[in-house]
């Protein structure tokens, strides 16, 4: 069992380190592309990758996986509508806000939506945190003022953009967590996927004036977003997830913040102020205690 866990950690490091380096594919596929139309064509991809994924699953079911995943296939649909809803909204949100600022600081600020989760989900659901997630939260608002915050009480447009990203990705992680329950995962990943195409491209073909040249541009990045950071990326957490426990798992996957910066730097040439440096420092810190589990101090005989 400790070398499937050990597996399954080595897994999420990979998922991080591919989510991480996809930030700067976006911030090159916009050189010759705009924001929509590639969130668009990466969500096509996956959605093409994740459902050949669920396709093939499909096929190696029992029959008594068949009878369960009828009872299952409408939550599945469901599911997958509504978290491609909030899917397609943080990509193109985080996608515009990768045209005016750096790989780095979206990762981080991206990487928010781990504080937010908690908070979110005790406004609406009245679901208890400890007290040390509450004190990670305040480290991560100190945090994203010393990243985001100059020029006085103000954030630039495009950290505003990747902050509504993360705050919309709560809500995602919170919906895949309420249909994940009920139905499939894979085929709520692949159905996802379809729906924040559908979505993208209609905000695509309103807002800007797609096409196939474009595309073409910028067929790496989108190829890369689309098939290994949507597609791998998604399936490798999947199977990660199994061996892992949920503490180690987030913690793992929030490491694509620190990525992020890392391909920025090497790949782009990013630089970052000392001030937001300290600022990436705080949040990761907040990350990091965010994920620590609290001992609720009662004790459980052998028997039990």
């Amino acid at each position: 069992m400790k070398k499937q866990q050990l597996l399954g950690s080595l897994l999420l490091l990979a998922v991080a380190v591919i989510w991480g380096t996809a930030f700067v594919f976006q911030r090159v596929g916009m050189d010759s592309i705009e924001p929509v139309t590639f969130t668009a064509s990466r969500m096509t991809l996956s959605a093409v990758a994740v459902g050949i994924l669920a396709v093939f699953l499909n096929k190696k079911e029992t029959r008594s996986e068949t009878a369960k995943r009828k009872s299952s296939a409408r939550y599945s649909v469901i599911g997958g509508v509504f978290c491609g809803i909030f899917l397609a909204s943080a990509s193109i949100f985080q996608q515009k806000g990768i045209v005016y600022t750096t790989a780095g600081k979206a990762g981080f600020i991206t990487a928010f939506y781990i504080l937010l989760v908690p908070v979110i989900g005790f406004v609406i659901f009245r679901k208890r945190n400890t007290w040390l997630v509450w004190l990670a939260v305040l480290l991560g608002i100190a945090g994203m003022y010393l990243l985001c915050i100059s020029d006085g009480f103000r954030l630039a447009q495009g950290d505003t953009y990747v902050f509504i990203c993360a705050v919309l990705f709560s809500g995602h992680i919170l919906c895949v967590d309420y249909f994940v329950r009920k139905g499939n995962a894979v085929q709520i990943a692949a159905f996802q996927f379809a729906a924040a195409a559908v979505i993208s491209w209609a905000a695509a073909f309103i807002t800007e004036t797609p096409g196939p040249e474009k595309i073409i541009s910028a067929l790496v990045p989108i190829a890369y977003c689309g098939l290994i950071s949507g597609g791998v990326g998604y399936t490798l957490q999947i199977v990660a997830q199994k061996y892992t426990d949920p503490a180690v798992a987030s913690l793992l996957m929030s490491l694509e913040s620190v990525f992020a910066v890392i391909a920025g730097a090497l790949i782009l040439h990013e630089r970052m102020s000392s001030r937001e440096l300290v600022g990436c420092i705080v949040m990761f810190v907040s990350i990091i205690i965010a994920q620590i589990p609290v001992p609720s101090g009662r004790k459980t005989s052998d028997k039990e």
